[in-house]
């Protein structure tokens, strides 16, 4: 399957104080995903997968149709963003994956890839 659409994921994440608990080792954040198609196609998402890690190295692989519920048709020259959470037992994790993605006047899926990106608390890492 391809993996050389164009496609443009960026993702800002924010730790969210006011719903964590350090003391009790829980750590939340959200992460705001922008998914641009730069292509001259409209295209779906149809569905991800993600690989979670803590800062003690372990792994949870997430899979799942579409995102936040939906299945969104992303126009062509044209951008989608959502925001999802996720918690910790650690102060830092990371997540890496793709979208499954489909073209939609021709049918063709792709994968889209999610580089790794980083969730910390503010001042963990140097």
């Amino acid at each position: 399957m391809r993996t050389d659409y164009p496609i443009e994921i960026k993702v800002v994440v924010d730790y969210l104080l006011e719903e964590s608990e350090p003391r009790d080792n829980y750590y939340v954040f959200d992460y705001h995903v922008f998914i641009y198609n730069n292509s001259d196609k409209d295209i779906k998402l149809l569905s991800r997968q993600w690989v979670i890690t803590d800062g003690n190295g372990h792994k949870k692989e997430v899979k799942g149709s579409g995102v936040v519920g939906e299945q969104p048709c992303i126009k062509k020259e044209d951008m989608f963003k959502y925001t999802s959470t996720a918690n910790f037992s650690t102060p830092v994790g990371s997540i890496y994956g793709q979208y499954t993605m489909q073209v939609m006047e021709t049918g063709e899926l792709f994968d889209a890839p999610i580089l790794p990106f980083r969730l910390a608390v503010p001042g963990v890492l140097h």
